[in-house]
């Protein structure tokens, strides 16, 4: 089993005396602990990537709270689909997804609804889109890039290009 464990504020006033005591009490050994001191919301967690590159097939990924593991639902959800195709394990030990244990059935069951939901979630973003930009078009909007090319510039340059000796990138 190799737990990770984070915490959020980067002066200290967190500490995961909390997440080490649960992990070693679950039959976690010290050496196989992983602590990254930095935000959830940043994707540079080195000590994350160590863990996820140690766990073996057959082994179980044993976190304390799920939240700690993912950036966001999709993040988690591609983190767990890689380590259920490598043949890993998760087993979650407190808070919301306290009942995941992907290695038991009825934790998988679990976290297939997550999946489903993190699935849902990235099918409605191209459809919010398509309605913000229609929303937008409607009240006189255009998005996109302004022109850097003016029908003044324009016209200079094709009057340019008539001239014999002009060089395309004096223009």
């Amino acid at each position: 089993m190799e737990p990770t464990r984070r915490v959020s504020k980067a002066d200290g006033s967190q500490t995961t005396d909390l997440q080490r005591h649960a992990l070693l009490v679950a039959g976690i050994q010290t050496d196989h602990l992983y602590e990254d001191k930095a935000s959830g919301k940043k994707d540079d967690r080195p000590q994350l990537a160590r863990c996820l590159k140690a766990l073996r097939h057959g082994d179980t990924l044993v976190v304390w709270k799920l939240d700690l593991l993912g950036l966001d639902l999709r993040h988690l959800v591609n983190i767990v689909h890689d380590l259920t195709e490598r043949g890993i394990g998760l087993k979650v030990l407190t808070g919301q997804g306290a009942a995941i244990d992907t290695t038991t059935a009825s934790g998988n069951l679990v976290f297939g609804n997550f999946a489903a939901l993190a699935e849902f979630e990235r099918e409605l973003v191209p459809e919010r889109t398509k309605a913000g930009l229609a929303s937008a078009r409607a009240r006189g909007r255009n998005g996109g890039r302004p022109y850097k090319m003016t029908p003044a510039k324009f016209g200079l340059a094709m009057a340019s290009m008539g001239k014999p000796g002009t060089k395309i990138s004096d223009l």
